[in-house]
């Protein structure tokens, strides 16, 4: 003990133990390892899944222990040995997976998978509203299961994270879409999408301003595509024609100038967002009738219920259909077609969500803790916490904001 006090350590000891370090112990101490589960995806022809390997890597360096079922990255070219490698635990079984804590996927729970769920256990997953039934809510509220919606999830600065990096890969590809069905042998009306010397250009018409419609502008008008946007927010319009360098005609909705317009148009794409949980229809069937035969509609927003009413719901297997012969897409998952790609981009979403919740000690303390997540939560231990969904399906609604309250 002589020896200790000669050498200056228990100074040393006595010294740092005036420093201000209990908070980060704390903090440290709060730490919860993650079991994590990552399903194989089932629901309408989905190719994504919702973490790379190099994401589930990260994870279990951090002490989190990662679930993969058996192919579950096979449409998005990630091998089981890939995830293996990379410390993941394959399941060879789809009951094995749903009887995690905290399962991780693309598309909404199936009623099936819900079956398969353990009561209290938390989803992290996509919703769909346009598709959803009161039952599949009800569902989840049945086995007290708390849910978390990628169209709701905020980040730090009040952004979409998730909705933004899938519009800007759906803007990306819509052009293609497009340009695929206006041709001959896609079954439209034979002309090139952009234009050349000597024959007038493709009128492109984007419905809504947001970062969807960005990406598709500057597709079209880089292949020399007349480009006309409306939307009824005269703050995006604005943004949007300051972003492409007033190489687009903008306006806001209005009837008449939407069906001249239409009219004479190729393409249009329908992109705005639901409003409070409800579709609205800008484009009647009418205006659609009005439209050149063999052109190409793409409502991007019929995951939501759809912004054009003639849009019916269709799949990759038979992604178009015809009426008053006008081609259809509208496929509710077009991001998949880019699956790759999909999953990169959600997995750099993802990873530092579920980081955060484990530094947190939970997902219970995550949503207490901080306003921007709780916002991505829609159903919580038996209750629907989002208003919207609440009334646009007929459920009992609590606030969450209260059950936080009455936390403490």
């Amino acid at each position: 003990m002589g020896e200790i006090e000669k050498s200056g350590f228990a100074a040393l000891a006595k010294e740092g133990s005036l420093y201000p370090e209990e908070k980060l112990l704390k903090v440290k101490q709060g730490n919860k390892s993650l079991k994590i589960a990552i399903p194989s995806e089932v629901s309408l022809q989905e190719n994504r899944v919702s973490l790379t390997p190099a994401a589930v890597g990260i994870l279990v360096a951090n002490g989190h222990e990662v679930i993969v079922e058996q192919g579950a990255g096979r449409f998005s070219y990630f091998e089981d040995q890939e995830y293996s490698e990379n410390g993941a635990q394959i399941a060879y079984s789809n009951k094995e997976i749903f009887e995690s804590d905290l399962i991780v996927k693309v598309e909404p729970a199936t009623m099936e998978e819900i079956g398969l769920m353990k009561p209290g256990a938390c989803v992290i997953s996509a919703i769909q509203l346009g598709s959803s039934t009161p039952e599949y809510f009800e569902a989840l509220n049945k086995k007290k299961i708390t849910a978390l919606g990628f169209e709701l999830l905020e980040d730090k600065a009040r952004g979409l994270p998730i909705v933004n990096a899938m519009s800007e890969l759906a803007g990306a590809l819509v052009i293609p879409i497009a340009a695929e069905y206006l041709s001959s042998i896609g079954g439209g009306r034979g002309i090139i999408l952009g234009g050349i010397t000597g024959v007038p250009p493709t009128r492109v018409v984007i419905l809504g301003a947001g970062t969807v419609a960005e990406y598709a502008a500057r597709a079209a008008i880089g292949l020399g595509a007349e480009v006309r946007i409306f939307d009824n927010e005269i703050y995006k319009l604005r943004r949007i024609k300051h972003k492409l360098g007033n190489q687009a005609f903008t306006a806001a909705i209005d009837t008449a100038t939407l069906a001249q317009s239409l009219v004479k148009a190729d393409v249009v794409i329908g992109a705005l967002r639901a409003e409070k949980s409800k579709a609205r229809f800008v484009v009647t069937e009418e205006m659609v009738a009005s439209m050149k035969s063999g052109s190409v509609i793409i409502d991007v927003s019929i995951d939501q219920g759809g912004c054009i009413e003639t849009s019916e719901t269709t799949t990759h297997d038979l992604p178009t259909f015809t009426k008053y012969d006008v081609v259809h897409y509208c496929v509710p998952n077009i991001a998949s077609r880019a699956a790759r790609t999909a999953t990169t981009a959600l997995s750099n979403i993802l990873t530092p969500v579920l980081l955060k919740i484990a530094d947190s000690g939970g997902l219970d303390d995550t949503i207490f803790q901080y306003d921007w997540f709780s916002k991505g939560i829609y159903a919580y231990k038996g209750c629907t916490t989002h208003l919207e969904i609440a009334k646009k399906f007929n459920l009992p609604f609590k606030d969450l904001s209260l059950l936080s309250a009455t936390r403490f």
